[in-house]
């Protein structure tokens, strides 16, 4: 019953992700096109940025959901672990295509602080609003299970940075309406690239320790460690090791070495106590275990 719900649980989990970035892409897909429009008719280069990084956005979440789809077909020939990889390779990418974003945006506001832009305030607040909602909207549509995977988590950081870009646009767009100052839009600028850079090197180093095969951030080792040692019978805990499947799934193996006698005074046999073990780990997120109970006279190996 309880795999059940836990099959449930992620099918419900991968429904709702495959529909976010479904209708993310159509969203940013209009207000790009709403953005290009808009900085082209009346002179705003801050706005084209935007829209760029928009475009930025729209490439970001196909990969992403491409590689969640991808990630959820089932093992076959060479690939005998599946194709959960593919979401840490699309969050790798998009990491760099963040990075890349912010620099550019940063490159062109230095740019700009010597060389100012004449702007029409009204349509490029109006269209930089657009990009608030329907960033913030889209990033919505993730709901909360993002944090526990990191092909979401990119994709929602993609939709939040640019939010936080379009409120840069907005407010230097009324500013400078306001009063003239030209050299507010590049300052600010600066400034919202600098976070956006800020953020990209922080799931850039996530993306690689994952692709070199660390352990999810979110797993403490020494819990799971003091998990399977605490066990009936078992006296240590050897050749542990947990590392990512995908984004979203977390393998581990280990040895675990017995007391036989103690395990019998427990009326437990070996499947019980294997059973059990997984129980815990469960508790930690990691569905995919293979444990090797050892004593000193003889081997065992269980896959749970």
């Amino acid at each position: 019953m309880g795999d059940q719900h836990d099959h449930g649980h992620h099918e419900q989990s991968h429904s709702r992700a495959s529909s976010a970035f479904r209708w993310s892409i159509a969203l940013n897909s209009v207000l790009t096109a709403l953005q290009l429009v808009v900085g082209f008719a009346f002179g705003s280069l801050a706005l084209i940025g935007d829209a760029l990084h928009n475009l930025g956005d729209v490439v970001g979440l196909g990969l992403g959901w491409g590689a969640d789809r991808l990630s959820r077909r089932p093992a076959r020939g060479r690939f005998t672990y599946g194709f959960g990889r593919s979401t840490q390779m699309a969050s790798l990418i998009n990491g760099l295509l963040i990075f890349a974003a912010g620099t550019v945006v940063v490159v062109e506001a230095i740019q700009r602080l010597f060389d100012p832009v004449p702007l029409i305030a009204g349509p490029v607040v109006w269209a930089a609003a657009a990009g608030i909602v329907v960033n913030l909207l889209s990033a919505r549509l993730f709901g909360h299970d993002h944090h526990h995977d990191l092909n979401q988590r990119a994709a929602v950081l993609h939709l939040l940075t640019d939010a936080a870009v379009s409120v840069a646009v907005l407010i230097s767009a009324l500013v400078v309406g306001a009063t003239g100052w030209l050299w507010l839009d590049a300052l600010t600028a600066i400034g919202v690239g600098s976070a956006v850079i800020w953020s990209a090197l922080g799931l850039l180093r996530e993306a690689l320790a994952l692709n070199l095969d660390a352990a999810p951030r979110h797993v403490d080792l020494i819990q799971v460690e003091q998990a399977l040692a605490s066990l009936p019978a078992v006296l240590e805990v050897e050749e542990l090791h947990v590392w990512g499947l995908s984004t979203s799934r977390i393998a581990l193996t280990a040895h675990l070495l017995i007391d036989d006698d103690r395990l019998q005074r427990e009326g437990l046999n070996r499947d019980q106590l294997l059973a059990l073990a997984r129980q815990r780990l469960e508790a930690f997120d990691i569905r995919k275990s293979t444990l090797q109970l050892e004593t000193a006279h003889c081997c065992h190996l269980r896959v749970s």
